[in-house]
């Protein structure tokens, strides 16, 4: 501010001008003797072109607009306190209208917006700016269920999508989205929080945010969340929408007690729900594949989202979406990349008992060792350098979910994966054997439950959600296992 201050010739510069006059008047005596001397070097011929503007201030308009469009948006506001003629250049729409484009990836909805009588101003210093800290990947506070909330700039408005699974089996179905709010500026005065929960429209809610890199949703308008029906349909509507199918198509007993236990837990929120931002994994050029989001199936829990990352030698599969036994934000899977696992011929590989000597050889070995010898991953390296694709088959008596699975495969791993009883009772680390089809697609074989998961890439473009650091990651990862311990 000071030194815009100065160039602009206004604030605290009456001071400098002040102490510039006073030394030039101490220095004339000797300013003078030099002129005289330096007559003689002068070009006698005077300049005649435009003068050389001496602060930003002298700067014309339009040049002005160009320099203040470069700024960020953030900081516009101290520029308009410089001086009257900065903040009357700060109300030409051509600035606003690019920090809108640029910071926020608005284009075509501007035009539209403007059509209805919203300045790109109004739409920066009251929408967007106010509200740029909640864009992003959030995860609810949903108990151990969990979630991903991805909020987004949507037209002319910010949303708070919810993000579902497909229905069971069908992980490699693209993701479902579901509103939860959104907030807008198209009564022109001051943004409008809207609830969208629920099947009656958008209605009054509320947004607080409680502390960094967290916020609150709350709904003003409960009572548009029920139906005519009661409670009996607002079940069925969430069971059709939720699992793709009613309570009578779906025969597994057990199954439907975990479908009505997760309806009687999830509705009681009513959209009253707190928000923790979530991070996407760095990527780094030694990755087995491409760090991110996936989906994949867990038995009668259905479909849950993961996080695949990568540390040293170990890939790790943290859970976005949880169940009562594992619930979200505990690692799933942990991976050792060092401990590569070489299939047998294909027949071998139909018996479950060649495959689990196989795995529980190395377990036995990772159990034994005091630590892991530097030895192991620079082997790791050069046995599994090749990516031919390998011929693959789940064991006889392995249950999965998806009975079309990849058959043929790039390598295979050591690794365990958490399982416990409800309630997150008596947790344990049970090995396994980890299975990369693709660089969209592994599985894990859970050999103790002789049961199969697949998982499949979340493809969603997801903006404001890349991880400023590998250290902010990993305290993201061990703030997400303290939410649900």
């Amino acid at each position: 501010m000071a030194v815009c201050a100065r160039l602009c010739g206004v604030g605290q510069s009456r001071s400098c001008r002040r102490r510039q006059r006073n030394n030039q008047q101490d220095q004339g005596s000797d300013s003078d003797m030099d002129e005289e001397e330096g007559e003689s070097c002068r070009d006698p011929t005077p300049s005649t072109g435009p003068p050389h503007p001496e602060s930003l201030v002298d700067l014309p308009p339009e040049l002005l607009v160009e320099i203040f469009s470069l700024l960020p948006g953030t900081v516009l506001p101290n520029v308009a306190l410089v001086c009257r003629k900065f903040r009357q250049i700060l109300n030409t729409e051509t600035i606003w209208r690019k920090r809108c484009m640029e910071e926020f990836g608005m284009n075509e909805d501007l035009r539209k917006m403007e059509a209805r009588g919203v300045s790109s101003q109004d739409l920066y210093v009251k929408l967007l700016h106010p509200y740029r800290h909640i864009l992003g990947l959030w995860q609810p506070d949903i108990g151990p269920y969990g979630g991903l909330l991805n909020v987004v700039v949507d037209g002319l408005f910010v949303i708070g999508w919810m993000y579902l699974p497909p229905h069971d089996p069908r992980v490699e179905d693209p993701m479902r989205r579901r509103p939860l709010f959104r907030i807008h500026l198209l009564d022109c005065k001051k943004a409008t929080v809207e609830c969208m929960y629920g099947h009656r429209g958008p209605h009054k809610g509320d947004i607080q945010t409680v502390k960094k890199d967290e916020f609150s949703t709350k709904c003003n308008q409960t009572d548009y969340h029920r139906m005519p029906g009661g409670r009996q349909e607002e079940f069925r509507t969430w069971l059709e929408d939720e699992w793709g199918r009613t309570l009578e198509e779906i025969f597994h007993e057990h199954m439907q007690e975990l479908i009505l236990m997760k309806f009687i837990y999830t509705s009681q929120y009513d959209n009253c729900l707190t928000y923790r931002r979530i991070y996407l994994p760095p990527t780094m050029p030694s990755d087995l594949l491409k760090p991110g989001l996936f989906k994949g199936t867990y038995g009668s829990h259905g479909l849950e989202i993961v996080m695949l990352s990568f540390h040293g030698t170990s890939a790790r599969a943290t859970k976005l979406t949880g169940d009562p036994n594992v619930p979200a934000g505990q690692l799933t899977l942990d991976v050792d990349l060092s401990r590569p696992v070489i299939l047998p011929e294909l027949e071998q590989q139909r018996k479950i008992e060649e495959l689990s000597q196989i795995v529980m050889r190395i377990h036995d070995e990772v159990q034994g060792e005091a630590e892991q010898q530097a030895s192991g991953a620079s082997a790791t390296e050069e046995s599994n350098h090749s990516d031919d694709p390998l011929p693959f088959v789940l064991p006889l008596g392995v249950m999965a979910r998806n009975e079309v699975y990849p058959r043929s495969c790039r390598k295979c791993f050591y690794g365990t994966g958490l399982i416990a009883g409800h309630g997150f009772t008596s947790p344990e680390r049970t090995p396994g054997l980890f299975v990369l089809f693709d660089e969209d697609r592994f599985g894990f074989i859970w050999l103790e439950l002789k049961s199969f998961s697949l998982y499949s890439r979340l493809t969603d473009h997801l903006d404001h959600a890349h991880a400023p650091s590998m250290e902010r990651f990993e305290a993201m990862l061990r703030n997400m296992q303290s939410w649900t311990s």
